[in-house]
């Protein structure tokens, strides 16, 4: 009968494991005709692994953090900026043409949305959570579906009325990267109009 890899895949379970690995090895060492060195290379290639392990965790938090603090900041800059145009826009002095030199003024919106599918945008910020972003246009909104892998088809997941949807499910099992499939429809009072946008595949990092 057929056996499986013995070698851990998440880095976690692969530190349990080669701890007991090595001191079952040194414990065997005569009986398995090894040498000291043999002993002391994998205990150095151990101290070796938990160290790359530790500074890739260590890496992978801060630009977490780093991500987060962006979009938090983010945030404030825009509605800053968006407060200033309005103060602009106010002005007894200010024309269209001054705001368009700005860039203050958004594009004429003509989307028929009874052809028209969403573009979905996806970033992982690992740990299960997906950001996901669209363009409402003329909508309310939209319904967005998934799959992941443990399912068949999709299923719906959620209505968003902004253009920011945060999916946090957890991970499937965790420590174990997943893909999760998303599509969306537009939704104009409480009726789906136009089409399904392509399928969004997403990689989710632990």
């Amino acid at each position: 009968m057929a056996k499986s890899d013995y070698f851990p895949r998440p880095d976690g379970e692969l530190l349990i494991w080669h701890d007991r690995f090595i001191v079952n090895l040194a414990a065997l060492k005569t009986q398995l005709g090894l040498s000291d060195e043999d002993i002391a290379a994998c205990n150095a290639e151990n101290q070796e692994l938990h160290g790359k392990v530790s500074a890739a965790n260590i890496a992978a938090a801060a630009a977490h953090h780093a991500t987060a603090d962006k979009q938090a900041y983010r945030g404030q800059f825009e509605n800053k900026v968006r407060a200033l145009a309005r103060r602009i826009k106010a002005h007894p002095g200010y024309t269209e043409a001054l705001g368009s030199l700005l860039g203050i003024v958004g594009a004429e919106i003509n989307t028929d949305l009874t052809d028209a599918k969403p573009v979905l945008k996806a970033a992982d910020q690992t740990g299960g959570n997906v950001v996901l972003s669209f363009q409402k246009f003329k909508s309310d909104g939209i319904n967005i579906h998934s799959q992941r892998e443990n399912e068949s088809e999709f299923v719906f997941l959620a209505r968003d009325t902004q253009t920011r949807y945060v999916d946090n499910r957890p991970l499937l099992v965790a420590g174990k990267p997943e893909l999760r499939r998303y599509t969306a429809v537009y939704v104009v009072k409480d009726i789906e109009v136009g089409q399904y946008s392509d399928e969004l595949v997403v990689s989710c990092a632990p």
